[in-house]
């Protein structure tokens, strides 16, 4: 036997129909092999087209090398400070670059800018010498860190983006990777937002157009080859709500920045983040049986955020399913049911509601007490839970 708790319960008018009901309109067709938008903090897909489909990410690429070196950093292998012997690979490299010189030391921090910001495949190769002894050992670490964060689909050949049929990832691949990078390094990704760096008398733009179009804009990168076509990855944040939108192979700079406005665009207007609840939140307080104490509070490990369309508030639900006897001893942490959260029919996510603190065994008589309680409880269909 279970007892289902309802935390709260959306307003029902019966015969009316609530004109107030979010509408929420096709998402844009966009002019690109494959997209994706996605809210960064819960993970909601909120429009994808061929998002699982394996394309050249040209200097994309280099999202997931300057995650290499800041793990790197992270770890104290490497410092910011760091004087960077340049070789001779490094300054023949062709593409975009930094401008550095075969022969000159440069610091890692310098380096950094002029991979994330300059797009340098010149600093690409140098940093990954200095961490790795050689670029093919680097590009060792990129997939090896690609496959623990389940970047299944993503391969790498090369640390620039430089076209190679076994250099590949996807939109989906891009965005998680993206997500992780904000997420673990939030110092570092401020360098995603800068404009210009200037290196050697040379100052070069970010060549993410949408920094100067939006200043809710804060990265990431952009890509071409004639492979690739024009691709971006871009992340902005509003009123506690980020997303990122992965943008592949689109024929123009101008076609690849429009396009992630309009993705932009409709993440923001017609979809919300909204947090629920928090974690070790006290959600309920329920009855103890043969503890040292009477009761125990009840919450959840993590906390409770979704992606909902914007005015669907009145539309949640959540319930909660709790064991029907919570018996001591407790652990904190331990599971004792389940919270739902619905918006009308649909199930939009379930958790774990636990103990959220520990709860020791009474002694001999407070115990035996507690079952004959319990025992007339369930004889006449009393309920466990109540305090």
């Amino acid at each position: 036997m279970r007892i289902i708790f309802t935390l709260f319960v959306s307003l029902t008018i019966p015969n009316i129909i609530l004109a107030s009901e979010p509408i929420i309109p096709a998402p844009p067709q966009l002019a690109a092999q494959g997209y994706l938008l996605v809210d960064a903090v819960t993970g909601t897909v909120l429009v994808e087209h061929n998002s699982k489909q394996r394309l050249p990410p040209a200097s994309l690429t280099k999202i997931m090398t300057s995650f290499v070196v800041a793990t790197e950093i992270e770890k104290g292998t490497i410092s910011l400070r760091d004087s960077v012997n340049i070789s001779v690979k490094a300054w023949r490299m062709e593409g975009s670059r930094m401008f550095i010189q075969e022969g000159t030391r440069v610091t890692v921090q310098d380096l950094l800018r002029g991979i994330v910001i300059q797009s340098g495949n010149d600093a690409s190769v140098a940093l990954a010498e200095h961490i790795a002894g050689s670029e093919e050992a680097f590009v060792d670490v990129m997939n090896q860190q690609a496959s623990r964060l389940g970047l299944d689909d993503t391969s790498f050949v090369n640390v620039t983006g430089l076209p190679d049929e076994n250099h590949y990832t996807t939109a989906e691949d891009l965005s998680a990777l993206t997500i992780a990078l904000i997420e673990r390094f939030p110092e570092h990704y401020k360098l995603y937002s800068e404009k210009y760096f200037t290196y050697n008398n040379i100052r070069q733009p970010n060549r993410n157009s949408l920094l100067w179009r939006d200043n809710t804009v804060d990265g990431v990168k952009t890509g071409h080859t004639e492979a690739a076509g024009y691709c971006l990855v871009a992340s902005a944040q509003r009123d506690g709500m980020r997303l990122v939108s992965v943008i592949m192979g689109t024929a123009s700079e101008q076609a690849r920045a429009a396009e992630s406005q309009k993705l932009m665009t409709y993440g923001f207007r017609y979809y919300e983040t909204v947090a629920l609840y928090s974690a070790d939140e006290s959600l309920k307080k329920v009855r103890v049986w043969g503890g040292s104490h009477s009761s125990i509070n009840i919450g959840l490990e993590n906390d409770i955020v979704v992606t909902i369309p914007r005015g669907a508030r009145d539309y949640l639900a959540a319930h909660m399913d709790i064991s029907a006897e919570i018996l001591a001893p407790l652990s904190k942490g331990q599971k004792l049911g389940t919270l739902a959260v619905r918006m009308k029919e649909e199930v939009l996510l379930s958790a774990t509601l636990v103990a959220l603190n520990a709860v020791e065994e009474a002694g001999f008589f407070s115990r035996i007490w507690d079952e004959i309680a319990l025992f007339f409880l369930r004889l006449f269909g009393g309920d466990p839970l109540e305090i």
